[in-house]
């Protein structure tokens, strides 16, 4: 293919990862009221199913009413008169976005096959199907953990006698964020792989910095979570595993490469 036909070939895959994202939002505007009341709003329940596990487990380690978390009563407000249809939008595209994910990457991965070699095109079989798994992976660690977490924490936080407030788009934003980003952030093995495959990261050089890396996660994990160890842990563990996972991918692909 010449380069022209290269672009060509690329506005049509951009072209239906675009379709591929109205197809999502338009599943979000179909169950809307479920999506907004159930889903966008849940973290900020009561009786979200994070705060009774919380509890439930607390109870069940005899440590009483210790993890059983108080979510804040939020008032939720807008500012502005077009506030909720800007909420509206940004829930129906992050949501199509999400739900689009795997669509998107098997276009991208459509475009790039077609370049590699029979033994590279095999090295990587799957891929789609392993990006996609930690990509949900992920939204479901934000959604059912970051969110409600950083809600609670971040909700019930004073500042003097200033009352917290906060505007619908301002929740909105942490909560799309923590749900997409966690579900980004835990692309790290597929990355790593990669980059083992170009020569820039090595296992050796995650393994020599596992314990600033280790530091670094229990640093955020502190940061997002309620001031308690066994919140911080269960934060931190997944995306520790998630490095480990990704020095074993290192090695196997230079291992790989070598044969």
């Amino acid at each position: 293919m010449s380069f022209l036909e290269h672009l060509e070939e690329l506005r049509r895959r951009l072209l239906r990862s675009v379709l591929g994202v109205i197809a999502g939002i338009i599943v979000v505007v179909i169950y809307h009221d479920f999506v907004v009341d159930e889903l966008i709003m849940g973290p900020r329940k009561p009786d979200f199913i994070t705060y009774r596990a919380f509890c439930h487990w607390s109870h069940t380690i005899g440590l009483g009413d210790q993890l059983c978390l108080d979510p804040p009563n939020l008032k939720l407000q807008s500012t502005t008169m077009g506030g909720n249809m800007n909420a509206d939008i940004l829930v129906c595209i992050v949501s199509g976005l999400i739900l689009a994910f795997p669509f998107i990457v098997w276009q991208l991965w459509m475009f790039i096959r077609p370049g590699l070699k029979s033994k590279e095109s095999h090295a990587v079989r799957g891929i789609v199907f392993y990006i996609s798994l930690l990509f949900f992976t992920g939204v479901l660690f934000g959604y059912f953990l970051l969110a409600p977490l950083s809600i609670q924490f971040l909700g019930n936080y004073t500042f003097g006698d200033v009352e917290n407030n906060p505007t619908l788009l301002s929740y909105l934003k942490l909560t799309t964020s923590l749900v997409f980003g966690t579900g980004l952030v835990f692309q790290l093995p597929v990355v790593v792989y990669f980059l083992s495959r170009l020569g820039v990261v090595t296992a050796s050089f995650l393994r020599k910095y596992r314990k600033h890396a280790f530091v670094l996660n229990l640093i955020i994990a502190a940061v997002i979570t309620p001031p308690d160890v066994t919140s911080q842990l269960l934060v931190s563990l997944p995306i520790l595993l998630l490095y480990e996972l990704s020095i074993v991918v290192a090695a196997r692909s230079e291992k790989r490469a070598a044969g």
